[in-house]
Order: C-alpha cells, then structure tokens, then sequence
C-alpha cells in the first residue's frame, strides 16, 4: 500500500492533508480493511496508532492475504518530546487536519517484525492481533544453558583454551601462608589466576571484579605478597581519600614488616624528593622480598602543580633606531621583566621587550635558561612551625587547641615534631617534669588507635605526586600499580583518569579493583582498557592519532549501541520553495556486546561473587519492606496535592514542557516525611505558585513513620543491636536533626553523621561514636556508600529511598560484610499509597532485572542495566499520569 501512496506524492509540493485525503480514497477502494471488535467496530477505525521508542508512530492501513502477516505504513513521530502516544483509534478525517510531514523513507514491514521492536512500557493497541500461542518447540535461554552447559563449556576449553587452570606453583601458596591473615580459598584462586595473568603469560594488565565485601584490598595485598617473590616489592596505590588509611592499616595487619609510605598530606612532595636520592644513591637496587607500598589519595591524583611568575621588574634604557650604535641617544627607560639569575631583560618574538611574562605558560630566560616561574602554595600563606605543629596535634582525639599550645609550651616543638614523625607510642606515654603520664588511660586508648592509622606531614606544599613520578622517577621503578575503585576513572575527560593513565604507562603492570567495571555503555571501558593496556588496543585497531573520541567511537559501534537520530523538519520558507532541514545526531546507549566481552574483559578479569567465598563466612541477610498508613489528615492533604500537581504537570508535559516533572516528583516523595515543615510549591521557570500547605507536625507530635521507626529501634536496642537510620533528607530541611531529637526524647542515644566530617575522618568518627556506645547513627546513605565497614550496626533502616537505585544497593551492604557474626536486617520504610511504594516497587522490577541479567545483585548502577532505558523518575512520571 505505501507503494501506491509514494508514487502519487511529490514531497515538494504535497502536505500531509493531501496526503491523507489520497490515503482516504485509496483505503475505501481496498477490497478488504481491519475487522474490529463487534463492539468498536466503526466505518472510521480504521487506522490503529502504535509507539515504540526510538522509532515511528504507525497506521496499519491493510492486512495480507496471511492473517498474521499484516503490512504497516509509517509517518513522522506526533510527540517525540513526551515520549508518549496518544494510543487508540483514530479516524482519518481526524488525520486531515494535522499539519505534519510524511515519512517517505519508510520501507513496508509486517507487523509481527515491528511489534519485536515494541517497548514493553507502552501500551499496543491492536484489536486485529490474533492471540499467539507457545511454541511447544521453543526452549528459554535459562533452560538450553542448563541442558547444555556443560558441554558448551568443553567446547569453549577446547577452541579457546582458558589462561588460568586452577594451578600454580607452591611457592604463591607459601607466600600467602606467611601472612597473618590468610585469604579465603576463593580469595586465592582470583590472587593465583592475577599472578598467572602477570608472571605465567606476561600481560601488563589485570582486573579484579568482585562483589562489595569480598575482600578486593585482601586480595590485592596477597597479590603483592606474592609478587614480591617474583622480584617485584615495589607497589603503588591510588585509593579514594577516605581509604587511604584503612588501606595502609590493612596491609600492616596482612604483611609482617611491610613498608607504607602514605602520598596523600602536603610533605608528599618531601618523601618523592627522598625517595629519589634513595633511587640515585642505589638503595633500590639491591633485591628485596619485602613488599613496598606507597598510597596516593585519588584528590591527589592530578597532573600539574600550582606556580607563579617569578621575574624581576627593572628600569631598562630604551636608545633610539640607528645603525650606528655609536649615534644611538636615551631615549626613556621602561619598567620591564628581567631574569632574577642573570638580570638580563626578556624579548618576544618580534624582539619587543616583555613588560611582563605570562600567567598562561611556563617560560625560561633566553639568555641563561633560568626558569621565569617558582613553584607556589595553593593557598598563598605559609605557617610557622608551630603552627603546623598544633594544627596536627588537633588532628588528634582528645586534643584541642587549647591543649595543644600547652604541650607545645611545655616540652617545645623539636620534641613533639619528633615524636609525632618517629615515634608515636612515645607520643601517647608522654611523661611530664614528676614523672606522671599526661595523658589518662582512656584518652591513651582512643589516640593510640586513631595514631596507628595516621601519617603526620609538617610540609606545606602543592605539587602533585602523580607530576613528580611522571617526571622524576625513572620507568617502571614501581613493580604495580593497584587503582580501588577503578571505574571511577572511566570518563574521557577526567583529570584523575587521565592520571591514572600516566601513572599505568610508568609501571610494569597495573591491576584494577572493582565491582563495576562497566556502567553500562561501552565507552566506560573503552577509557578504562586504553589508560591500562593502550596497546592492546592500537593492535585491535583503536588507534588515538586525531582524538581519543574518534578511537573511542570506533570502539561502540564495533561493541557497544549507538542510536542514530534523524530529524526532519520544515525550514526556512524561501521566494519559490518551502526549504526541508534534516538533523542527525548520534547518542550512546547501553549495552556491550559479547565478542567485546570475549577479546577485552574475560582475558584479564577474574570474577567474584559473596556466594563463591562459601556460606558459613557471611550470616543471613534479610530486607523488608514496611508501608505506614498515613494519619487521616496526613492522607487527605496528600491525596489532593498528587491530583493537583498531577494535573498540572499533564498539563505541561502536552505542551512539551518538562521542567515540572523533577519538582512533582521531588514533592510528592519528600512531603509525607517534612510534613512538620510549611511547604511551597513553585514553578521552576515562571515562578507560580502551584501548592501550598501548612505544617501538620510540630515538633512534639510523631509523624506515623517516625513512631514506627522509635518502636522497631527500641525492639532491636532490647535485643543488643545498634540501629544505622538513613534519611535522604539531610539539608534544608534536615530530616536528621528532627529525628536524633526525637530519639533522644525516647531515651534512645544518638547521633548524626554529617558531610562536614571529612572522608579520611569518618571511620574513625563512627568508631569514636560507637565507643560512646550509642544506640542510633543517623545520615545521609550518600556519606556512606562505598569503603566503609559498618559492623557495628546490624540493622540498617531506610526512612527514605528516593531515586538512586546504586545508592541503596551500596548503602544496604555496609555492615554485612566478612567479619559479621550478626544477622543483618535491612528494613525500608515507606507511607502506603503514595509515591514512595511505587518508587520502591519500581526499584525492586530494577533489581530483578539486574539478578536475572547476572545471577546476583552486582556492586554497580542497576540503572545502568535496565533494558527498558528509563530512570526511576521518568516511570514515576509515568505511574502518576496514568492515575
């Protein structure tokens, strides 16, 4: 039928009115047209209207001979803005009127085709379709690999044989039966499959990708125990900020009499310098099996230094133009820029004197090479000594300012720099004139343990350390370099990835750690292959000689997806002509597929899961989800403020304004927990008014989730377990406060984790607090999602869940980890009927969608694995206009 229509229309001198009309006298001319339904049956339903993302809206005009072989024809997308179709019928008089274009490229396809392409959210209106049954033939992917699984596998061994066996030599297995905690069997088999990667069959690249508390810092300590047996001691850690400690405390409780130099204060710059005349005196050259670490901060990790112009400003005699130097006369004198070795003036190019050099770029003395430039402090201002000194006395537990400036008075500053550098225990045993301790048994306690994990530095430096390795330590120096968290170095543009770059080309092998190596799209691990294994990928044809985008580009379309948009629509109208303009952009989406999988990560990555370590290590694990009735009043203002910003953001949303959705949203999830606050809605453009409520809660009355919270807290303090409660709401309205008094009020002892506590600090906070021995910690699950172990908190309740499903499924883990011996309950907390259970309702299709992908709950983004493209809120969007 399209065929008929396309040779009748000229797209120059046709609208889609015309169109249609033709379109009409052709299909009441067919001999045969769609029979609906007796009930709906109409002589003007004759054309269906069909979505699905990414393509067009359909008319179905005309069935075949074959009943299920029905022919479509296509037109231009109505709403693309809205992602959404008007489904149903619609007659063709009422197509007349619309003034759109049509899609002449369309080729015919039958249905069946199309509606494989069908996105499963929307809604296929089609009363023609025949019900399709099962085909007793056919076999689930699940049940083939469970029937022929293990004969796949043989075939795989044989035609690609795997680089790791599960053998290796005795000597790795006794080098990891010296450690003083030994890893897990399950931890070996990854620590012995990475050193066959590296020492067996020499690739400069390995990857750890394992589940949360598997124990990635346990095994890669026991790989560099074990590579310093094959001659390589000398490892490199880039850590993020607040693991830089915990890293250095877990390698001197793993390997006896290990060396850990820490990279991450502002005296970095001094121990690099150090360690370089140890390099030049020849220090490093004698063979040793003891391993070294040296541990950067991933906020160091950057390329470049602070620095300022450093030239002096001198008077300099300007003599007129004339040949003969002899004729030449004073003209004037000029302030200029003068080198500060030689005093000579500096010249431009054009030979013109230099009033000043430039802030812009690093330049020498032309006449004597003296650099024009001094290395600066960030901050501009130094300290005296004893400045320095108390501030990092105050870094310690139970030492103000106050206390720190009378032991700087009283023993002076040589002895406690020194004790603080060289000898700590000291520090904590100080003794004053009679011979009394200074410090009590208590505080001695608390500062010996928050002193085994810090480095003092007394420099005030700049320079990056990721800089200075670049430029002054020679090549493969370090034996390893180990990146935690390794996909956060996956952006094309990052300073840090970058770094990390550098860093893996001065290393001789590079191992990463990670529970997420890929978040979704192919570029992610493009960036991550090319800065760990460049070469690798200049022999697969990725070559980087004009940009890496175009390398990186190369990459998705031959593994990952990438969705070609083209978009028709009119132009500039001209004297004779109406113009047409077509626009094509290209967009990533998810997806990598498996010959991406076979050459790049199964060759250099070894998997593990919580469930391969063994079942006796971790205890049971177990969520709940709890909905709350609202209180009448509660449930009554909830209810009309959801239809009324409902029906406004439908409003907006037909206009292609989508401005409100993330305000109704927000609103709608956030107000039955800040009922004790007014709340204002407005419009985030014209600044309306939309909604405005009273508060319903004062401080004193108990919001009907927030009673259930103190009776679930006080059952499990009677049973002797802590209470970790996370609350989304940490800042203007500030959720927490509210909560701790209401706690506290039960005789409930609590208290609140902010971001204001630095990210090296909070370990040891919450350790400080739990020594307090309280019954509740309250924060934000953002400050706590990844690196820390919660132990101490068996419990974990969720006042709020919100958008983020990787949040929650990172938050949730915290304290069931190895070395947990309680039971771990996670329960979430949500009011009934409101937009809170559909978000979690919608979180929970997420996770099953992850668990059916990989068999478990991986440690990244569930978003990233949705098939159906959408974020939480797009759906809760969704779920409200429907209603």
């Amino acid at each position: 039928q399209y065929s008929v229509i396309s040779s009748d229309v000229d797209e120059s001198e046709y609208e889609f009115k015309d169109v249609v009309n033709r379109l009409f006298k052709a299909i009441s001319t067919m001999p045969e047209v769609y029979d609906p339904t007796e009930k709906d049956k109409d002589e003007d339903t004759i054309a269906y209207l069909h979505y699905f993302q990414g393509g067009s809206d359909w008319f179905i005009t005309k069935k075949a001979s074959d009943e299920n072989q029905r022919l479509a024809f296509g037109y231009a997308v109505l709403n693309d803005d809205l992602e959404m179709a008007e489904l149903g019928y619609i007659s063709i008089e009422e197509l007349k009127g619309l003034n759109i274009n049509l899609d002449f490229h369309f080729e015919p396809a039958t249905l069946d085709r199309i509606q494989r392409n069908l996105n499963e959210r929307c809604h296929v209106v089609d009363v023609a379709e025949k019900e399709v049954k099962p085909n007793a033939n056919e076999l689930s992917l699940t049940q083939f690999v469970n029937d022929f699984g293990e004969g796949l596998l043989e075939r795989v061994a044989e035609q690609a044989p795997p680089l790791f066996d599960g053998t290796y030599p005795d000597k790795w297995d006794k080098a990891m039966d010296k450690l003083k905690r030994q890893p897990f069997a399950a931890q070996r088999d990854i620590v012995a499959s990475i050193a066959s990667l590296f020492f067996t069959h020499a690739q400069p690249a390995g990857v750890i990708n394992a589940e949360m508390g598997t124990g990635k810092t346990m095994m890669a300590i026991s790989l560099a125990a074990v590579a310093a047996g094959e001659n390589m001691n000398k490892n490199l850690i880039v850590s993020p900020p607040h693991l830089v400690y915990k890293w250095r405390r877990e390698i001197l409780n793993t390997i006896p009499d290990a060396k850990v130099v820490t990279l991450n204060g502002p005296d970095s710059l001094a121990k690099l310098i150090k360690l370089r005349l140890e390099i030049k005196a020849g220090d490093y050259k004698k063979s040793s099996t003891t391993p070294c670490f040296y541990i950067i901060g991933r906020v160091r990790m950057r390329m470049g230094f602070n620095w300022s112009v450093a030239t002096r400003k001198t008077l300099v005699p300007i003599f007129s133009e004339k040949d003969d130097e002899a004729l030449q006369k004073l003209t004037s004198f000029v302030r200029a820029a003068t080198c500060s070795v030689c005093s000579k003036p500096q010249y431009d190019k054009e030979g013109e004197i230099i009033i000043a050099t430039s802030n812009d770029k690093r330049s020498d003395c032309k006449h004597c090479g003296s650099p024009l430039w001094t290395l600066q402090r960030a901050n501009k201002k130094s300290m005296s000594q004893k400045e320095v000194l108390n501030k990092a006395l105050c870094q310690i537990p139970t030492i103000g300012k106050k206390t720190a400036d009378k032991l700087l008075d009283q023993f002076g500053e040589k002895l406690i720099k020194g004790m603080l550098a060289d000898n700590i225990y000291q520090f904590v045993n100080l003794m004053d004139e009679n011979g009394d301790l200074v410090f009590s048994d208590r505080q001695s306690v608390r500062m010996e343990r928050a002193l085994a994990k810090t480095e003092f530095g007394f420099g005030q430096g700049g320079y990056q350390p990721t800089e200075f390795i670049k430029r002054y330590l020679p090549n493969n120096f370090f034996d390893m370099l180990i990146v935690d968290e390794g996909h956060e170095y996956k952006n094309s543009d990052s300073a840090q990835g970058q770094a990390m770059g550098v860093l893996a080309s001065k290393v001789k092998k590079t191992l990463l750690l990670t529970g997420t190596l890929m978040g979704g799209y192919a570029s992610d691990l493009f960036y991550l292959l090319w800065r760990i294994n460049p070469s690798k990928m200049i022999e697969c044809g990725f070559s980087a000689e004009s940009s890496m985008s175009a390398a990186s580009m190369a990459f998705m379309r031959e593994h990952g997806v990438l969705k070609d948009v083209f978009k028709h629509s009119e132009g500039n109208s001209h004297k004779t002509a109406r113009g047409k303009k077509i626009t094509v952009h290209t967009s990533k989406a998810p997806g990598f597929g498996p010959q991406g999988i076979v050459d790049h990560v199964l060759p250099i990555t070894a998997f593990l899961k919580l469930k391969d370590i063994g079942q006796n290590i971790l205890p049971a694990y177990t969520e709940e989800i709890i909905n709350v009735p609202m209180t009448q009043k509660q449930g009554q203002i909830y209810k009309e403020m959801s239809e009324n910003l409902s029906s406004k953001m439908r409003e907006c949303l037909a206009k292609g304004d989508n401005s409100l959705l993330g305000v109704v949203m927000n609103v709608l999830l956030r107000w039955p927990d800040t009922g004790f606050n007014a709340e204002m809605v407005v419009h985030p453009r014209t600044r309306d008014t939309l909604c405005f409520e009273q508060a319903i809660f004062d401080d004193l009355t108990l919001a009907p989730k927030e009673q259930k919270v103190i009776e679930y807290i006080k059952a499990e303090k009677a049973a002797g377990r802590r209470v970790l409660v996370y609350t989304t709401y940490t800042g203007k309205r500030d959720t927490a406060s509210r909560l701790k008094r209401l706690f506290e009020n039960e005789n409930l002892k609590t208290a609140i984790l902010r971001s204001t506590v630095g990210t090296d600090k909070r370990e040891d906070w919450i350790i400080d607090q739990v020594d307090r021995d309280i019954d509740v910690m309250v924060c934000n699950p953002e400050l706590v999602k990844t690196g820390l172990d919660l132990l101490d908190f068996p419990t974990i309740i969720f006042m709020q869940t919100a958008y983020n499903v990787y949040t929650v499924q990172q938050a949730s883990r915290r304290s069931w980890r190895i070395g947990q011996t309680l039971d771990v309950k996670v329960v979430f907390l949500g009011y009934e009927d409101t937009a809170q259970t559909t978000c979690m309702r919608l979180m929970g299709k997420k996770i099953a969608v992850s668990q059916s992908t990989s068999g478990d709950i991986p440690d990244n983004g569930l978003d990233s694995l949705n098939t159906e493209e959408q974020s939480i809120e797009m759906e809760l969007a969704r779920a409200l206009i429907k209603r």
